[in-house]
């Protein structure tokens, strides 16, 4: 009987101490397991360390903190260097300096416009003149002509037609030489641009017309030229010489 207790006694102090071993292990290996974690955190990333409350071996770091004040912080504010002083003082300088600069190249901008123009005008004037020169330079030469043809008209007009026959050769000569003569001369005019005007039963125009008197003449309207003095001429549009007339009365 004995022998079967002490058995029974010796199972159950095994067992006993098979359950302490396996609880004794897994404490142990629990324990390690956190070891590792923690110290392996805190070598990889030190901030750890302070989160689980060790000094890793490696270097230490601060976390920054942020500090808010109510109270004005006159530190901050700080008086301009003298660099700073000088370089605002150019600044304001050149700005004006730079205006100015534009007000003078709007100005002269402006006045080279201006002179561009008036020489334009110039240009233009003179062109004028120079055509101007080309059509009237013969103006004189013409106007001293025309006492001429007045003369050859004034010949040619007197002699009686009647009498230009075969029974008189040589008035019959004599005016068909000067009647060719008169219209060589007006060949002549007319090529240089002068021009005769006749202005018989036309209205009267001052700019190329003179009165010189005044008649009365019936079916005929008032202003009417009815009598023609002296011819005129006009060169190239302008009157030279105006013609003598005499126009109706209203």
């Amino acid at each position: 009987m004995h022998r079967p207790k002490m058995a029974l006694n010796l199972m159950l102090r095994l067992d006993s101490l098979r359950a302490s071993a396996s609880s004794s292990a897994i404490n142990n290996i629990s324990r390690m397991q956190s070891t590792f974690t923690i110290s392996h955190a805190t070598k990889r990333h030190p901030v750890c360390g302070l989160m689980f409350g060790r000094q890793s071996a490696g270097p230490s770091y601060e976390i920054p903190r942020r500090t808010f004040s109510t109270e004005k912080d006159t530190a901050r504010v700080e008086e301009p260097s003298e660099n700073e002083k000088k370089l605002t003082v150019e600044m304001e300088e050149l700005r004006k300096e730079a205006t100015e600069l534009t007000e003078k190249v709007k100005t002269l901008d402006d006045k080279y416009k201006r002179a561009l123009a008036e020489s334009e005008n110039i240009r233009r004037r003179l062109t004028k003149q120079i055509e101007d020169a080309k059509q009237f330079g013969i103006q004189g030469f013409c106007k001293d002509l025309l006492e001429v043809a007045d003369i050859l008209g004034h010949a040619t007009e007197a002699v009686p037609k009647e009498e230009v026959s075969e029974r008189n050769p040589h008035l019959k000569n004599l005016f068909e030489g000067l009647s060719m003569t008169r219209a060589q001369l007006n060949s002549v005019f007319r090529r240089h641009g002068l021009e005769p005007v006749n202005p018989l039963n036309e209205k009267f125009n001052p700019n190329l017309h003179e009165a010189l008197f005044q008649q009365e003449v019936e079916n005929v309207e008032p202003n009417t030229v009815v009598v023609v003095s002296k011819i005129g001429y006009k060169l190239h549009d302008r009157c030279i010489r105006p013609a003598l007339v005499g126009v109706a009365k209203g």
